[in-house]
């Protein structure tokens, strides 16, 4: 079976970051996502309002770098839940499950922080980091210089 989703949009309200009992960081929060089509009656592009959940380094992530207005994609799973309200009535609610957010606009000016677990293409995976040289993880460098000097040796190319 297959449930992935990915969807972009921006946050309608900052991330609110909970703990459960046991500690384990939760955030939650909503996107406004513009849907492909236009209505031909109004011209207008609706937009659906979906609600995330991020959970322990990613909820963590996204609680410290996102706000009301950021532009995020979100790679996870959709899920469904089953809930009684106030009321006695059966209730269902649909949220994503977050497993990567990533940017989805620019960094905002006087922001060049690192922190554990970004990446280079402007997001955050809960999977560890790999040493893959080629797009892979790549912690800053320890003298907080974020540009490093390149070899000039091509070595024996034949070109």
């Amino acid at each position: 079976m297959l449930n992935k989703i990915f969807i972009m949009g921006r946050l309608t309200r900052d991330p609110e970051l909970r703990r459960t009992q046991t500690g384990t960081p939760v955030a939650s929060f909503s996107l406004a996502v513009e849907r492909d089509y236009k209505d031909k009656s109004t011209g207008e592009r609706t937009t659906d309002f979906i609600d995330v959940v991020a959970w322990r380094a990613t909820a963590e992530f996204v609680s410290r770098y996102f706000t009301k207005g950021r532009m995020a994609v979100v790679e996870g799973r959709l899920q469904i839940r089953d809930w009684t309200d106030k009321e006695g009535g059966k209730r269902r609610s649909a949220e994503v499950i977050a497993d990567n957010v990533y940017f989805g606009d620019s960094k905002r000016d006087g922001d060049n922080s690192y922190s554990t677990g970004y990446r280079q293409g402007g997001g955050y995976s809960a999977s560890a980091p790999s040493a893959d040289p080629l797009g892979g993880y790549a912690p800053p460098p320890a003298d907080g210089d974020q540009f490093s000097e390149l070899s000039t040796d091509d070595g024996d190319l034949p070109f």
